[in-house]
């Protein structure tokens, strides 16, 4: 095993893809000169050239356009957005294009193609780049949706995306591309729609997905003191969703807790909770409580974002609210 960081994890995955394919290319906001604008392609220009390591214009529609039109032409596209709240600029290419080519052509054309950039807040960013859009996409039939939140992974998932025929939404987080992990010397690909439990445990359920889970794990470790266990599950991919794993869970703990980083209304808790409810209602001691953001756009203030963020003290207390502690 060798300890690489979040960013060299993307990197590598891409570049293993790239050399193993040649109709695999990379395009976005500085992927190429600059290396990335959080270095997750440092040296692939050096690599692989500028007809496959591409830098565009600030133009998401434009590029994310080019990049769909040119999988029905044999390519294999990887699309960097420097966040995914510019991804708006090109959903409809997304939504309307990519998510529906292969329906539409009678099957005539698949669409293998990753879009790839963070989610989520990443401090004092602001309203318009704090945003956590993985329930949008997930909303979405023909998408596949994937939010990994380590090291070993977002390589082994970014692979499987990479060599998938249909376009998958692969999403990142600015705050982890400095964090550390275990991954293989040799090659590794993960399935996708393949939950993971991160933690065994026997009294609480805790699903979560992506950088916020690492809330979960604080708050389990300090319940923990009191004799509380929780079993931790990492959804990796939110679509397709892997509630199987989620029920076993449940119906061995009976108790549900969901920790998620988006807005309160309609999100990936919502559906989690509506499946558990409904198959595995008699199993539940308690009522399943979500945890999500306060239902504002986020603040650019550091207390009022402390205030608006999910953190470990709001996962204990909705462990002892399950456990009725």
């Amino acid at each position: 095993m060798r300890t690489i960081q979040f960013r060299e994890a993307i990197c590598e995955a891409m570049s293993e893809e790239m050399r193993r394919d040649e109709s695999i290319y990379l395009m976005g906001e500085e992927v190429a000169e600059y290396n990335g604008a959080y270095k997750a392609s440092k040296g692939m220009l050096d690599e692989f050239g500028a007809k496959r390591v591409i830098d565009t214009p600030i133009a998401e529609l434009g590029f994310a356009g080019i990049a769909v039109g040119s999988t029905m032409t044999g390519n294999r596209p990887i699309v960097e957005y420097m966040t995914f709240n510019f991804s708006l600029v090109g959903i409809d290419q997304i939504i309307n294009n990519a998510a529906k080519i292969r329906q539409m052509s009678g099957g005539q054309f698949k669409c293998p193609i990753v879009f790839r950039g963070p989610t989520g807040s990443a401090g004092q960013l602001g309203a318009t780049h704090s945003q956590a859009f993985e329930s949008w996409f997930a909303n979405t039939p023909g998408l596949k949706v994937i939010v990994p939140s380590n090291v070993y992974d977002a390589k082994g998932l970014l692979k499987a995306a990479i060599r998938d025929d249909d376009p998958v939404i692969f999403m990142e987080s600015e705050q982890m591309y400095g964090d550390k992990g275990e991954v293989p010397d040799g090659e590794y690909v993960l399935p996708i729609g393949v939950a993971d439990i991160k933690r065994e445990g026997t009294d609480v359920t805790i699903v979560s997905f992506g950088k916020i889970i690492k809330e979960a794990y604080k708050a389990a470790d300090e319940v923990a003191k009191e004799g509380i266990s929780c079993e931790i599950i990492d959804l990796r991919t939110v679509r397709p969703l892997d509630i199987n794993t989620v029920l076993d869970s449940v119906k061995k703990t009976n108790r549900l807790v969901i920790l998620e980083e988006a807005w309160p209304f309609g999100n990936v808790s919502t559906e989690i909770t509506y499946q558990v409810q409904a198959q595995a209602f008699d199993y539940l001691d308690a009522p399943i409580v979500k945890i999500n953001t306060a239902d504002t756009p986020a603040p650019y203030s550091p207390e009022l974002l402390a205030e608006w963020l999910p953190n470990s003290n709001d996962v204990v207390k909705a462990i002892k609210k399950v456990m009725y502690k």
